[in-house]
């Protein structure tokens, strides 16, 4: 790969990197808001729009582990990890200083929508730890069976199993600090996975088409990564 392939495939991973950063934090910071969809009359799904934004995540880790490999997907699961503690250090600084009296928002409206950012937090960084991780592992012990090849199943395998991993450990960890009452726990556990399983089952087309648009450009041959030495 020329330096201009090299610039252009780093300010690609950068873009990616900044997607999965701002998904990451903007899913901790929005979880307390609740919706229902009703997925064309065959179940309803009720789910906090914390996960919205949250496949997304894995999405591109997925890209990033397939293009770039192994260690440029684990570098921005762990850049994702020190923006998160970072934007729950301002929410905290925010919280503590008064708000003035002719504040739109005063000090009891935004403790109730962000006091429990701390907690979610916490416990999505903890599921995220095993399940982003887990995630590539899984990914590349996939890629190493299928010698490249099946795509969608090294996607779909590895979103499937991280995806219940980091859904339980989210739920179990709100609901023993009291966030989330323990009798939601099972119909949460439930809408969280079957909602993640059927977003990651949608973006396989997503993947397929960001991943070989990159091969194009740089072309990779079916297998290959991008050797960045960052």
């Amino acid at each position: 790969m020329n330096l201009k392939d090299k610039i252009v495939a780093y300010r690609i991973y950068l873009i990616l990197g900044a997607l999965f950063i701002s998904s990451l934090v903007a899913s901790n910071l929005i979880f307390q808001k609740f919706f229902y969809w009703d997925f064309f009359g065959v179940y309803t799904f009720e789910i906090s729009v914390g996960i919205l934004p949250y496949p997304i995540t894995f999405l591109i880790t997925d890209i990033i582990s397939e293009v770039y490999g192994k260690r440029k997907a684990n570098q921005i699961v762990t850049a994702g990890i020190f923006a998160s503690f970072f934007s729950l250090l301002i929410v905290y600084a925010s919280k503590e200083v008064p708000a003035t009296t002719w504040s739109p928002i005063n000090d009891e409206t935004f403790t109730k929508v962000f006091g429990a950012t701390a907690v979610a937090v916490f416990a999505s960084m903890m599921a995220y730890l095993f399940a982003q991780y887990i995630d590539i592992q899984i990914f590349h012990f996939w890629k190493r069976v299928t010698k490249g090849k099946h795509l969608w199943l090294r996607n779909n395998f590895s979103t499937f199993s991280s995806q219940f991993i980091d859904t339980f450990t989210v739920l179990l960890l709100l609901c023993s600090t009291g966030v989330i009452d323990w009798d939601r726990f099972g119909v949460l556990l439930l809408n969280g996975f079957l909602f993640k399983v059927l977003v990651a089952a949608l973006d396989t087309p997503i993947l397929y088409l960001g991943v070989y648009i990159l091969r194009k450009r740089f072309k990779l041959k079916q297998g290959g990564e991008l050797a960045l030495e960052i």
